[in-house]
């Protein structure tokens, strides 16, 4: 029997970190409209928030998707083939992994496997309870924001000096968290990060606004927790002093664009002070924190196809809630 895999972890880089959350959220406060990337909810608070999100009776998305790699988990151990190096961007818990890994028979199991994450300190601890329970397999966590190339430069080397088939993983629809350009950027940096290999990619579809309602406002506040932690987070990270009892959880779902939005609306009219600089609120005012783009299957393999994949099968359930993709990054040449 092979002796165990090593478990390399992650720097934290917290101080670059704050730096960067800093400047973002400045910006961000700075412009009209405001917004900011989501990837801030991911403080070690939020990703636990996150995870509650996940096992809400409203949120459908977590057991639909589960439910899909549960049935087709050796149609999709078949599409990732043997040995192989395994991406998972956004990994957070690394619950949806396992499924996967069950999938193989011992030996086909992946051989290295890199989450990606930009909460360090979450998924440096997921990633040595996933170690523990699978030591055969080399876990290799990477803390980056996976949508900057530059910071991916190391996991590109490894996967570059290995002659394994390169697989990506990205579940939970985190794809329609970018704005459509940005969905593009993004299949097209992993498609040349795993060429000669493939993507997995969980993605939400369009159905009825009342399902979509229920899913971003649950009955127990979860999920508005989560879009105010952002506001305790820059409190305890960055020395801001927003009251976050004078901002609001709001979420909608936009037909036009067939996305839903959240949004921190202010309850009054005040000010803000971070970074040195004062920024005014007018009641009623917004902070615009995530869209959430629903898609066809048609239309997501499109999208796929302009950024240099070949779409392969597509799993549903029942309903049509939800897909999971498999999509081919043909090799240079």
């Amino acid at each position: 029997m092979a002796g165990a895999a090593e478990f390399v972890g992650s720097p934290l880089r917290k101080g670059a970190a704050a730096a960067e959350f800093a400047r973002d959220l400045v910006a961000a406060l700075s412009k009209t409209p405001r917004s900011i990337a989501p990837k801030y909810f991911y403080d070690a608070a939020g990703s636990a928030l996150f995870d509650r999100i996940c096992e809400l009776p409203e949120y459908y998305p977590t057991r639909t998707e589960w439910r899909i790699l549960t049935s087709h988990a050796h149609d999709i151990a078949q599409c990732m083939g043997s040995r192989a190096d395994i991406v998972e961007f956004g990994a957070g818990s690394l619950a949806k992994i396992r499924l996967l890994l069950d999938a193989f028979v011992p030996r086909d199991a992946p051989r290295r496997y890199f989450p990606v994450d930009i909460s360090a300190e979450h998924l440096d601890s997921a990633a040595r309870k996933l170690h523990a329970d699978y030591p055969q397999l080399s876990v290799q966590p990477v803390a980056a924001d996976y949508m900057k190339e530059e910071q991916l430069a190391g996991l590109a080397a490894s996967l570059e000096a290995s002659s394994q088939r390169r697989v990506g993983f990205f579940p939970g629809s985190t794809i329609g968290n970018f704005d459509p350009d940005e969905a593009a950027a993004f299949l097209r940096l992993a498609a040349r990060l795993l060429r000669g290999g493939g993507l997995l990619v969980g993605v939400d579809l369009v159905k009825e606004p009342q399902t979509l309602h229920r899913a971003y406002n649950d009955a127990q506040g979860v999920t508005a927790a989560f879009n105010l932690n952002l506001l305790r987070r820059a409190n305890d990270e960055l020395g801001a002093d927003f009251d976050v009892k004078k901002f609001a959880h709001y979420a909608f779902y936009e037909p036009v664009k067939q996305r839903v939005e959240m949004h921190l609306l202010s309850l009054c009219a005040q000010t803000v002070r971070l970074a040195g600089r004062e920024f005014a609120f007018e009641e009623g005012g917004s902070l615009h924190t995530e869209n959430s783009y629903k898609f066809t299957i048609e239309g997501f393999r499109a999208l796929a196809v302009s950024a240099g994949f070949v779409p392969g099968p597509v799993w549903t359930d029942e309903a049509r809630l939800f897909s999971v993709h498999w999509l081919e990054s043909p090799s240079a040449g």
